[in-house]
């Protein structure tokens, strides 16, 4: 199937075209259909799969083939980081190019007079980080009485990064009458309950099982000690001759900690986490998208906000606590049709991790052997399992206990 086939309008298809787009991905075919009869979605993919285009393509015919200008915010977009909500923003633009449709995104960590400066200018599409867009619609900034198509993008990262409630209470000022399309990578109790509570006979579409992975992912794992984990980046890094790499930590701490070690071994490398500012943050993608850096670590704040189509690694340096937050950041690479390498490293203290983690993929992850910084998997599992002493249920002889009389 080819994006012709989706009897789109020429001037989206042509957007298409100068992006270099041809065949739709199976979310992208599955949904845009449903988004251009005007039904509710409750979309199940996960990260890579092209949930962005799978809705914003639709929403920007719909709003082209309106035959009567309408005023105010039409669509509104809520996604869980920055860094995601840019990401929207560009893809709209760019498949928008040839529309009429106008567009802006908000965020916190900003000034807010930029983005006040716009919404004062009117736009029909609004892509929001919750809490900056809960700020300026109590400052009276943002209407969303006209509103005919709501997206919740990454309804899962909202839960995980405790935006419910405040996205909640977004919903409880929307209006009733409208179109609901609701993504999400997994579908926890709390997320499956809030989808049914907002939904209204929705399209279901699941375009691959809750937390898989990516088939042309190629998955490795390294056993390694916690001191060891920097030395064996590098050796990897030059042994493979890697180009591109994204580094998840689990701390921000440990984010500059690798970077400072990578800049000390003559490897250019920048972190991105919740300590740096927005605009130090995007200038360190920017240097990684046009090459200027070669590395880039991040905590999980960017697992789903970094879209680069020609990222070839990506190392979990720390293995997440939450074991679908694997599945996000692993499907950094692989992304646009392109194969991809994930490797992870475990330490003795992330065996549990680990565990959890093949129980959510489904599979055993490889077990790379012969590295320069080997630490047996035998000795993981006697050193975090240690054998325990069962307790005797034999009583004291009653001569040799201590008796008070």
């Amino acid at each position: 199937m080819s994006f012709k086939d989706l009897e789109l309008i020429e001037p989206i298809q042509r957007a298409l075209d100068a992006e270099g787009y041809t065949s739709p991905t199976p979310i992208q075919q599955q949904a845009i259909p449903f988004i251009l009869q005007g039904k509710d979605v409750l979309g199940c993919a996960q990260t890579g799969t092209g949930k962005t285009a799978a809705f914003s393509i639709p929403i920007l015919q719909l709003l082209y083939k309106q035959k009567e200008v309408r005023k105010g915010i039409q669509v509104l977009i809520l996604t869980p980081t920055r860094e995601l909500a840019i990401q929207i923003d560009e893809s709209i633009a760019a498949y928008g190019k040839f529309t009429r449709s106008t567009h802006t995104v908000i965020f916190g960590g900003v000034t807010q007079l930029r983005q006040t400066t716009a919404l004062k200018k009117g736009v029909e599409i609004l892509v929001a980080t919750p809490g900056r867009l809960l700020d300026l619609m109590n400052q009276g900034f943002i209407d969303l009485r006209n509103l005919s198509v709501f997206v919740l993008d990454e309804a899962d990262r909202m839960l995980d990064m405790g935006f419910i409630n405040d996205v909640k209470k977004i919903i409880a000022k929307l209006p009733a009458k409208r179109q609901t399309l609701f993504f999400s990578a997994t579908m926890p109790t709390e997320i499956q309950s809030l989808a049914d509570s907002l939904l209204h006979k929705p399209a279901k579409i699941e375009v691959t099982p809750p937390s898989s992975t990516v088939d042309k992912i190629k998955q490795s794992l390294y056993y390694v000690s916690k001191a060891d984990k920097p030395k064996l980046l590098l050796h990897l890094m030059e042994e493979q001759s890697i180009s591109t790499a994204l580094v998840f930590t689990r701390t921000k701490h440990g984010a500059d900690k690798v970077v400072k070690f990578l800049y000390r071994s003559g490897i250019k490398a920048a972190a991105i986490h919740g300590n740096k500012s927005q605009n130090a943050r995007q200038n360190a993608l920017n240097d990684f998208k046009n090459g200027t850096i070669k590395v880039l670590v991040a905590t999980d704040i960017a697992a789903r906000g970094i879209d680069i189509d020609e990222l070839t690694h990506v190392f979990n340096f720390d293995l997440p606590n939450v074991p679908e937050t694997y599945v996000h950041r692993i499907g950094r690479t692989g992304r646009a049709g392109n194969d991809g390498i994930a490797m992870a490293f475990c330490s003795i203290e992330e065996r549990k991790e680990l565990k959890d983690i093949e129980k959510v993929i489904g599979l055993k992850i490889p077990v790379v052997e012969g590295h320069p910084y080997p630490v047996d998997a035998n000795e993981l599992e006697k050193k975090i399992l240690p054998k325990q002493k069962i307790p005797s249920n034999k009583k004291k002889p009653w001569h040799k206990s201590k008796r008070r009389s």
